[in-house]
């Protein structure tokens, strides 16, 4: 990994260091490899492809099924000097097309966009005017048998990507088993995609489990719980 690239992690996010898993994930992406990441909550997989576009300089993809997420990430890249936006239905019409606008004159490094977003006609014709360097594909367990029942619209991704030329991309979620990290890379057309799986142990978490044959028993039993956080 190039020594500049910790340079630029501290000068644009303000950490010294990279966490588990991301500094390997970086390194496939910025040798252009895809890559399947699967991180806990909280471990910092955002950062992943959000470094990746500032390094790469091109425009970087990212399809969400959450819009509190887009608008946080959105919100803290403005703060840190990086141009983003997002496209979603709760945004104004006036607005949507303020954001597209300046989407095709190359105004932004990262657009987020929920998956349903790709099957509108005047956004693919946005796409297919600019060169698309990077796809991020966000809670990407969404794309796994039980996932698209949620999200339908994530089968249309392999699509939508194959239509931008196929560009490189990163999958990346908190849960998803071997069996569903071999399906994520086969419904986006994924060829020798690298894998970061750091796991899914969140250790401010604790889950204990007690038998309780009465009420009364139960009761007691979680008046003694306490939250650990």
């Amino acid at each position: 990994m190039p020594a500049d690239l910790s340079a630029t992690l501290r000068t644009h996010f303000g950490f010294s260091s990279f966490r588990p898993g991301q500094e390997e994930a970086l390194r496939a992406l910025l040798g252009g490899r895809h890559a399947v990441v699967v991180m806990p909550t909280g471990a910092g997989k955002s950062l992943i492809y959000q470094l990746a576009a500032l390094r790469r300089g091109d425009l970087c993809l990212v399809v969400s099924p959450l819009i509190a997420l887009m608008e946080d990430q959105v919100r803290s890249l403005a703060r840190r000097g990086i141009a983003a936006a997002c496209l979603h239905s709760p945004v104004e019409p006036a607005e949507q097309t303020r954001r597209l606008r300046a989407m095709a004159q190359g105004a932004y490094r990262l657009v987020y966009v929920a998956p349903e977003r790709l099957r509108s006609v005047a956004f693919r014709s946005v796409l297919a005017g600019l060169s698309v360097g990077l796809v991020a594909v966000d809670e990407a367990h969404c794309l796994s048998q039980w996932g698209h029942d949620f999200r339908p619209d994530y089968l249309h991704i392999a699509a939508a990507r194959e239509a931008l030329g196929s560009p490189l991309t990163v999958a990346l979620t908190a849960t998803a088993t071997p069996r569903v990290q071999e399906e994520v890379e086969h419904l986006l057309h994924l060829r020798a995609a690298a894998r970061i799986v750091t796991g899914f142990n969140r250790p401010n978490l604790t889950f204990e489990v007690r038998y309780a044959a009465e009420p009364a028993v139960k009761a007691a039993a979680c008046a003694g719980l306490q939250v650990v956080g």
